[in-house]
């Protein structure tokens, strides 16, 4: 009888090639104070490896619900590689900054947690109140 393969662990990482097919990006929405879409409110991951099973992940900003109304809408009808490129092309009050993935990510979900760590850490808290400004 065969031994069953143990899970990899958290710290294995992802199977080569992989990581050069997921696109990850930050969403961000209007600063009223800062007068630009420069407030980061969900990141998104896409793999874009054919027959993938988890194609999408999205990692939202904690009580940033309200402000994240656009994008909820926006993503309503699905996401794709070529939807992200027509947003992030767009001039609007919505914005899509493409990033690398993180080193060490296993999979999608833990790449975009990476960048939302990030975000949480360095990014949020240095950006003003979202007053009306």
């Amino acid at each position: 009888m065969s031994q069953p393969h143990p899970a990899p662990a958290a710290t294995d990482p992802a199977p080569g090639g992989t990581i050069d097919q997921w696109r990850l990006a930050v969403l961000s929405v209007w600063h009223p104070a800062l007068g630009a879409p420069l407030d980061p409110v969900a990141v998104v991951g896409l793999d874009l490896r054919p027959g993938a099973q988890a194609r999408v992940h999205l990692a939202w900003v904690p009580l940033a619900f309200e402000a994240a109304d656009p994008w909820r809408e926006l993503l309503a009808g699905g996401v794709t590689g070529e939807l992200l490129d027509h947003w992030a092309a767009q001039h609007t009050t919505v914005a899509v900054d493409f990033v690398d993935v993180p080193e060490g990510a296993v999979d999608l979900a833990h790449a975009a947690g990476l960048v939302l760590d990030e975000l949480l850490a360095e990014v949020l808290p240095n950006l003003p109140e979202r007053g009306e400004g």
